[in-house]
Formats: C-alpha cells, sequence, structure tokens
C-alpha cells in the first residue's frame, strides 16, 4: 500500500501479512487477560495449540517471563512424547509448571471411572479442573479453542463466561463489539479466555512454521503399532481394553492432535516436516476431532454437553 504525499514522492507502507494480523489480536487478548484480572492460568496440554499460546505469551510479554503459570490437567494417560516436552517447555521458558493429576481427583472424590470399550477419562477432566481452579483461585483460564474444531466451540465467546460452578450457558454470553472483553465477575466466577479464536488448524500450523517452534515428534510421521478399531487407529496401549474385533497393525501415521491416548486416533501420514504437515492440512477437508477424536463422536452434542458441565 502506498500514499501520495505529492505529485513526485510516494511513501510505502507495508500491508500486515495475516499471521501478523492473527498474531496482533492474540497479544492483544493476552494483555488484557493480565490487565483485566488478577489470577490468570494458561491450560497447557503439551499440544500445538497451547504450544502456540506459549509462544504468543512471550510475544506479549517479552522481555519479561510469562506472568502466569502454565496449568495441565494430567488423565494419567497422555502420551509420554507430550509429557516430555510439557516439562522441557517450563524449563526453557522460566514458566510455572502446575500439574494436577486425574488419578488423584478419583481417589479424593471416588468417582467412578468409565470401563468397556472406547473407555476414557477424558470427561473425568472436568472434576480435576474445576478443583484447581477452586485451589488457585484462578479467576480467567486461557485455553487453545478454536472455531473450526467443533461446532459447540463456535459458540464460544474469547472471553467466555462461566458461572460460580465452572458451568457454560451459550445464552448467558456477552456480546464482543471493536474488540472490547468484558471481564466483570464476581468471587467464585471465572472467565474461560481464548486467544485464537479465529485462528484455524491451517493457520497453527503456519505460525508454527513460520516461527519454527518445536513441536513433540508425535506430530510427525512414524512407524508405531496401533490398534486397528471402527476403522481408526489407536496407539497401543495398555490404557485401552482390547475386544476380539480389534486388530493389532503397524503403520506409518502421525497425530493431528494430541489428548488423551485412549480417545485420540491417529491418522495415516508421510508428513515428516512443516512443509509437508502444512501441504497435508491444506488439502484435507476432515476437521482434526471429526476425524481423530473418539470422544467427540459419541453424541451429536457431546463436546456442548461437557463443557456446559465445566469441560474446557
Amino acid at each position: 500500500m502506498s500514499v501520495a504525499v505529492n505529485q513526485t514522492q510516494t511513501i510505502e507502507r507495508p500491508s500486515m501479512d495475516y499471521l501478523d494480523q492473527l498474531e496482533a489480536e492474540a497479544i492483544y487478548i493476552m494483555r488484557e487477560v493480565a490487565g483485566q484480572f488478577e489470577r490468570p492460568a494458561l491450560l497447557f496440554s503439551g499440544g500445538k495449540d497451547s504450544i502456540t499460546l506459549v509462544r504468543l505469551a512471550e510475544k506479549a510479554f517479552a522481555p519479561g517471563k510469562i506472568p502466569f503459570p502454565l496449568v495441565h490437567v494430567d488423565t494419567g494417560h497422555n502420551f509420554a512424547e507430550a509429557i516430555r516436552y510439557r516439562d522441557e517447555l517450563a524449563a526453557r521458558t522460566g514458566a510455572k509448571l502446575i500439574v494436577r493429576y486425574v488419578e488423584d481427583t478419583i481417589k479424593a472424590k471416588g468417582l467412578k471411572e468409565p470401563t468397556g470399550k472406547n473407555a476414557s477419562r477424558n470427561w473425568l477432566q472436568t472434576y480435576t479442573l474445576l478443583d484447581t481452579i477452586e485451589e488457585f483461585e484462578f479467576d480467567a483460564c486461557i485455553g487453545g479453542a478454536r472455531r473450526d474444531e467443533e461446532k459447540a466451540r463456535a459458540k464460544e465467546r474469547i472471553f467466555s463466561f462461566r458461572d460460580e460452578f465452572g458451568q457454560w450457558d451459550p445464552k448467558r454470553q456477552r456480546p464482543e463489539l471493536w474488540n472490547l472483553f468484558n471481564g466483570r465477575i464476581h468471587k467464585g466466577e471465572n472467565v474461560r479466555v481464548f486467544p485464537i479464536s479465529n485462528w484455524t488448524e491451517l493457520d497453527v500450523w503456519s505460525y508454527i512454521q513460520r516461527e519454527n517452534i518445536p513441536l513433540p515428534s508425535i506430530y510427525f510421521a512414524h512407524e508405531r503399532e496401533c490398534i486397528l478399531r471402527d476403522g481408526r487407529l489407536l496407539a497401543n496401549t495398555d490404557f485401552i481394553q482390547k475386544d476380539e474385533d480389534d486388530q493389532i497393525v503397524t503403520r506409518q501415521v502421525r497425530f493431528r492432535t494430541v489428548g488423551d491416548m485412549t480417545c485420540t486416533a491417529a491418522v495415516e501420514s508421510s508428513a515428516a516436516t512443516l512443509e509437508e504437515v502444512v501441504a497435508e492440512i491444506t488439502v484435507s477437508r476432515i476437521s482434526e476431532r471429526g476425524e481423530t477424536r473418539i470422544d467427540d463422536q459419541q453424541t451429536e452434542a457431546a463436546m456442548e454437553d461437557r463443557k456446559k458441565g465445566g469441560y474446557f
């Protein structure tokens, strides 16, 4: 873009790259959180979206350290690669890391763990998350939800209000006009904040490629022994109860999303570099959760039901 100064001279004004615009919006939101809330936290899973959030937080508050802790709710069934990466990232950035375990919540509350085919602790994370919010009195929790992931995500605001029980009511969300975010809450209430709401999976991967952000190796093509179940490839682990219809196969796969091992499927892929992953995602016509998250397929409103109960 150029601006005329006189008949003989023009000044070149650089246009903002699309990723720069997304980054600037996310950084603005991060700073709004730091300015409006007393005890914010960044929910960290070891996945690409939360890794992107950490990079954005580093940029938002440089040269200082990230001014809020990273919080991980560990189901006990996480991929080892993601856990190693989590610990390495916390050490590298100097960010405070808080880990709370679903296993401890099950024991403390006497919860009944799901059993049978496709049993997962994923829903039980809600109890641990709500207990952690209460323990540390967090009034804002930053997360990596994107609006192209799942239908219920698209109903969220960037500042998504939760009542004193941690519950989400899509009809009680506040309008967000002109990038004005209302963080006013009463004691016991909290806000879930989604700085990358306007990003897509491809945007995240393109940003990771541009920033050259290291990722857990699980995101890239590798040979792995898998359980072939109902057309999906699950990591072969003792956490999954096998049945007679399951087949054990060895395939070249990668994971598009990194969640609980019991409900996260792999995709067959030869994409071993960031460039190859971006190319693969560019032509994909199936969302990552639609292709790889088994717990989202149980009912049409599975995610929305979990969110209403306090799930992130």
